[in-house]
């Protein structure tokens, strides 16, 4: 049976505190969007403790999944006025645009998000591999590639998740084909930075005597 430590409990304690109290403000606002995403979330959770329970990810990781989740749900919860926005776009936190050059706050999200996912996939990548604790796994232009692969099938997967949201509801803040497209992009780039952080992170390779 696997044990889960203080810490782990902790996180889980803290997740569900805030998907409950965001949920409920989901409710409060007819959010039925939202109230999809929470569920969508539910299983995420159960995925990722059946995950640990096989991997045993690093608090770190499990930390940083949270924070997205909390990310997400703040995303599409937390109403902002047009005044804050360039150009003016309200309604809530993920249309947030501090500057027409920026990427919006959804787009942020995704570059996070999927680079946290990145680097759980590292962690599967080296169990399935057999490379216990401590012992050696190189991000190497192979591995690296592999990993940005998985973080973007992932990515392509929540794509999948909201175009059931356009399907299944009249009005969601989905976007269109280009929303997209930037989406895309943004995971693209988080994935490419988790690589690029595990990689520089890694003692150099030295050649056995």
């Amino acid at each position: 049976m696997v044990r889960f430590s203080r810490h782990d409990r902790l996180i889980v304690g803290f997740t569900l505190l805030y998907l409950v109290g965001l949920t409920a403000r989901s409710v409060g606002q007819g959010n039925t969007e939202f109230l999809y995403y929470a569920a969508v979330m539910l299983g995420l959770i159960g995925a990722v403790g059946l995950l640990h329970a096989r991997v045993r990810l690093p608090a770190g990781v499990l930390a940083a999944l949270s924070a997205w989740g909390l990310l997400h749900m703040l995303g599409g919860t937390l109403a902002i006025p047009a005044s804050v926005s360039d150009p003016p776009d309200p309604a809530v936190l993920y249309n947030l645009r501090l500057h027409r050059v920026l990427p919006k706050f959804d787009q942020l999200v995704h570059a996070y998000g999927f680079g946290v996912a990145t680097w759980a996939s590292y962690h599967a990548l080296r169990h399935a591999m057999g490379v216990a604790g401590g012992g050696r796994f190189r991000v190497t232009l192979g591995t690296g590639t592999a990993l940005v692969c998985m973080g973007m099938g992932l990515g392509a997967l929540n794509e999948v998740v909201e175009f059931a949201a356009t399907r299944l509801m009249p009005r969601t803040n989905v976007g269109g084909y280009e929303n997209t497209g930037w989406d895309l992009v943004s995971n693209l780039a988080g994935c490419l930075i988790a690589v690029a952080g595990l990689a520089l992170r890694q003692p150099p390779y030295r050649s056995a005597p």
